[in-house]
């Protein structure tokens, strides 16, 4: 590993932006946005030289970038972005990370805080019952095979067909809840024995679900665009594509490492492997990658559908009489190919995005024609004990990091650390004295994710809107909380 940089290895280029200059093997430069308050904590695990090193790689274009919730990642930082040119770049399980698609819904309701709070043990209880978590969890849906290839193309699609959720779902969904190009062909057998027994579970670590509301409105008329209002309370479900999606990184780590050796590539460090776009080694893993991306979007969306289902018991509504309804869901971990204005000229680009998220600006045809007018809804949790936001893309967004922003706080602490931190603690407790309710299958999942473990949130988004990449829209105060 390379010494850990140091402030005097990086220029300064505005408020919230600063660069490492384009040295030795490095094709472009490498920027990474932060506030001077949080550079310390930015240079504290070296995952700035790890942006350094992804500015090496063949067809990059524009620069290596890293949002302020970056920290170390493998061969990609978390919180990296990075876009290749389609005909001359690469791509890179390492940009995308293992936790494919990994990803963020939120859902809103009629509810008042007040309304819920006497029932809050009630939901919360039927919620940790109704919806398997923790590592290994078996899913409350059953798949054939056969089945679980339809998942991987369609998505959730598949998802609403069965009976999950509503049509009207898609239209608030990155994609419409569907990756194209996925190709069962190229995911192994021991992925499919892995996502059979795990679709519709949140997993575990940093995974969750969230009961919250709505504390602070930002932007009132973006708000009310997406029907967002003070008191309100919301759903926050953060996960991914668990045990399937990491055995297909798994899988195609081990080919794309032969694939530097056939096509002679230099690469910084071997966590970076990667293969020429077009190659069949690239178009492979893309393949494979979409059939992870859709089923994490089947798994958000069935998820989805057992909160509506644990809500309406409790509360003795259905879901219409909750007002309970998709606003977003938006994934951060994928590799996208988009056209992007460089250098004055449409250029068609893979964009990795790993730990990041998109942001594209009002205007933009990919942006859910509701939402049109605002920007895209960026979702961006907080640990337990604090809060989460809604954010809008920006034109500006555009311009400088190929339409992205952070994706969460950004952790702080290993989970190791984080347990020694909490030895001798009731964190449970803890966060009941904040009034936050907390469920968790064992007490080191809650010594993991203590909130001192992440980096405050606020601070992660106020660099993104004081660089222009990000407008705020909303707060989001959790009430209580599943962790795996």
């Amino acid at each position: 590993m390379s010494p850990a940089m140091n402030e005097d290895s990086l220029q300064r280029l505005g408020e919230c932006l600063w660069e490492i200059p384009r040295t030795g093997r490095m094709r472009v430069p490498a920027r990474i946005y932060t506030s001077a308050a949080m550079l310390p904590q930015v240079l504290a695990d070296n995952a700035p030289q790890q942006a350094a090193n992804v500015a090496c790689l063949p067809g990059i274009v524009g620069a290596a970038l890293a949002m302020p919730d970056i920290h170390w990642g493998y061969g990609f930082p978390i919180g990296g972005v990075a876009a290749f040119d389609a005909r001359e770049g690469v791509i890179s399980p390492g940009g995308v990370g293992y936790d494919i698609n990994c990803g963020v819904r939120l859902m809103a309701t009629r509810l008042t805080r007040a309304e819920v709070k006497p029932r809050l043990p009630a939901a919360l209880k039927r919620l940790f019952h109704g919806i398997p978590s923790g590592v290994g969890s078996s899913g409350a849906l059953k798949v054939a095979r056969r089945e679980l290839e339809e998942v991987a193309v369609r998505g959730a699609e598949w998802a609403v067909a069965r009976g999950f959720g509503r049509e009207g779902d898609l239209d608030h969904i990155e994609e419409r809840g569907r990756f194209a190009g996925a190709d069962p062909r190229h995911v192994s057998e021991r992925a499919w024995q892995r996502g059979l027994e795990q679709l519709g579970t949140l997993g575990s670590g940093n995974h969750f679900l969230e009961i919250g509301f709505v504390d602070e409105l930002y932007d009132a008329p973006a708000a009310r665009t997406m029907g967002l209002e003070l008191d309100q309370v919301t759903v926050l479900i953060h996960c991914g594509s668990r045990g399937y999606g990491h055995q297909i990184c798994d899988d195609h780590l081990a080919r794309l490492d032969q694939a530097v050796r056939k096509y002679d590539l230099d690469l910084p460090d071997r966590q970076l492997a990667c293969a020429p776009l077009g190659s069949p080694e690239a178009d492979a893993y893309l393949a494979a990658m979409a059939c992870a991306v859709n089923y994490a979007f089947a798994n958000r969306q069935a998820i989805a559908h057992q909160t509506a289902a644990a809500l309406e018991q409790v509360f003795d509504r259905n879901r219409e009489q909750l007002g309970l309804r998709t606003i977003y869901e938006v994934g951060h971990n994928l590799a996208k190919f988009e056209t992007h204005i460089v250098e004055g000229q449409p250029r068609k680009l893979c964009v990795h995005r790993k730990g990041a998220t998109r942001a594209f600006a009002p205007g933009a045809a990919d942006v859910p024609a509701a939402y049109r007018a605002i920007g895209q809804p960026v979702l961006i949790p907080g640990d337990m004990g604090r809060y989460s936001f809604v954010l809008t893309g920006t034109q500006q967004a555009m311009t400088e990091t190929f339409g992205s922003t952070c994706h969460g706080a950004g952790r702080l602490m290993s989970r190791h650390q984080a347990i020694k931190m909490s030895q001798g603690r009731n964190i449970a407790a803890e966060l009941g004295q904040k009034d936050i309710l907390v469920m968790g299958q064992s007490r080191r999942t809650l010594e993991e994710e203590i909130p001192e473990a992440y980096k405050d949130v606020a601070s992660v988004v106020d660099v993104c809107v004081g660089a222009g990449i990000s407008r705020k829209v909303a707060r989001l105060r959790p009430m209580g909380c599943i962790k795996g």
